[in-house]
Formats: C-alpha cells, structure tokens, sequence
C-alpha cells in the first residue's frame, strides 16, 4: 500500500527529525502553518486520516470532530491528557503513545530535581560565576542519601524513580490508586498522610480528572517547611497558586518543577525564589529519547495503515 498519500496531521512543532521522517512516508500537512485553522481544517479535513500530537497540543473533541476520515491518533508523548479519549472510543479511531522509550529520562530527570534543589546547585553554580567565592564559602545546603521519598503514582515512571532513590539509601513510601502487591515500599491511602511522612514529595502520576490538583495546600501543608516537591507529572497535578504562596511563605522547603498549569507561561513569583529549581517541561527531552519517541510514533502509523499490530496501543 502507498503511504504517500495518506494525510497526517501533525498538530505543532516537534522533534525535527520526527518531522522529516513523517514528510518522507506521509502527506504532511503542518497544522501550526496554517494562518486560519478553521479554513484549513475546512479545506484538508477528508484528507486527514492520522493525528500527530504530543503534550501540547494532541486530538481533543473539537479536532477530532472536524476531522470525518480520522482512524488513529499516534501521541509524540505518554500523558494522554491531550487526547478525548471517550470520543476517539465512540468512533473506533485508534490511540497509541510513547511509554516506556522516556521512563528513564525522566526518572532520571527526577533525580536531578531532588538534587538540584537540595544541594543548591544552580544558586552554587551563580555564587561562582559571579566570583562571590573569593570573599566566603557558599552556604550549607541539605544532603539528599537517606532522606524520606514520599512518590505519588508508581507506574512505569514512579516505580524507576523509587529504584534511583533507594540507590541514594532513601525509604520509599507510594500513594496510588491500590496497594501494589509484593511490594516492601510503604503505602499511604491519602496523599495527604503520604505528604506527613515524607522529606521529598514526587508527583509521577498521570493526569486525570480525580489526579488534577492532587497537590493542594493541605498535601504542602503536611509536607512542612523543610520538605521539597518535584513534579515531573503535569502542571495541573498541582495548584499552582498554593505551590506559589507556599514556596514564598515559606511553608514548604523547596520545588523542582519541569511542567506548569498554563505551558509555558510560568508564574514569575517563582524566577526570584533560589529555593526552586526550574525546567521546561524537557524531563525526557534528551537526543536518544526523543529520536526513540519518533521511531514509534512512526512505527504505530505504518503498523495501523499496514493492517499490522499496533506496538503501543491505548486503545
């Protein structure tokens, strides 16, 4: 079968090679090019048969709506909180994304965090730089080994988190939906009461409706002042005003964030906190991973269209 003619969708920016590869095997169309979506969307709609999104921008009700000849949306990402997912069951269009290749980039993207922020470094690396250690030693900061690592969501992310923390001799401790079986991490049924018994609090669940906001002041609360949250989730896992007014009041000790509620605006409170480390949404952004990521994306198109097993379906 000629894959040249088949229309996909590719819904913003991505990964250049990811990209070039589609162009080569697929009637690409770009639909961040597009001046008016609308008139796009009326003119191509027939002619599109894939969705390519990622963490951004995916398939939500009005795209997939618009779009009649529909049979798969291939995710460049894990989280599929960009996806209507209900909608795309209710048509029988296909879903797959990109598990597994990132779980250690972000895992160790994590670690990095929980690092970074406790050992200062991006303050440090400023204390040199601005040649301030000629007139004094740069403050103590706070050791990461054996400290208490509290981890909401132990799925593929969660679970390789746990294995580098407890490389640094930290208990591990878990909320999740259930209690995992043969499992020697404590587990805590409220993230609330996981948040009491922790010193670091790591946000790697997924999103969904009953996960949105799951990090409220009562959770900072109970973490205390010299706890830290990393999150390397979703934005909206965590009340963004609360994390903000918590870090500046000083009830929480510190924050390592790579993701945001509204990307990428982050809220400029935080650019003048030293106690907070800040990435952007780049946890498994690494030239391996990423190349890894576009592979499948691929690999899902041409296995749908080739009437094959799909290699990572969601639905």
């Amino acid at each position: 079968m000629a894959m040249a003619k088949i229309g996909v969708l590719m819904t913003c920016p991505m990964l250049s090679y990811l990209e070039e590869e589609l162009n080569k095997r697929f009637n690409l169309f770009r639909f961040w090019e597009a001046p008016c979506k609308s008139e796009f969307l009326t003119r191509n709609s027939d002619s599109v048969r894939a969705v390519v999104g990622n963490a951004f921008f995916g398939a939500e009700s009005e795209l997939i709506d618009s779009l009649p000849n529909l049979e798969i949306v291939s995710s460049y990402s894990v989280g599929l909180d960009k996806i209507d997912l209900v909608k795309c069951k209710e048509r029988g269009i296909r879903v797959t994304n990109t598990p597994d290749v990132l779980t250690d980039d972000v895992a160790d993207a994590a670690i990095g965090l929980i690092l970074a922020t406790l050992r200062r470094i991006c303050v440090a690396d400023g204390f040199v730089r601005r040649g301030l250690w000629k007139n004094g030693d740069f403050e103590l900061t706070s050791k990461f080994s054996g400290k208490l690592v509290g981890i909401i969501g132990l799925g593929r992310i969660g679970s390789a988190i746990a294995k580098r923390a407890e490389a640094f001799g930290c208990p591990i401790s878990y909320h999740s939906r259930s209690k995992k079986p043969n499992l020697n991490y404590k587990y805590y049924s409220t993230v609330v009461d996981l948040a009491a018994n922790s010193e670091i609090l790591i946000v790697a669940c997924a999103l969904t409706e009953e996960t949105r906001d799951i990090v409220n002041r009562k959770v900072l609360d109970a973490l205390g002042p010299k706890g830290i949250l990393i999150n390397i989730g979703r934005g909206a896992h965590v009340d963004e005003s609360e994390i903000v007014a918590a870090l500046i009041e000083g009830r929480i000790g510190g924050a390592g964030l790579d993701v945001y509620q509204t990307e990428p605006y982050v809220p400029e409170q935080l650019f003048g906190l030293e106690n907070v480390v800040l990435l952007s949404h780049a946890a498994s952004d690494t030239v391996e991973t990423c190349t890894a990521m576009a592979d499948l994306v691929i690999a899902n198109l041409e296995a749908h269209f080739l009437h094959k097993p799909l290699l990572t379906p969601v639905l």
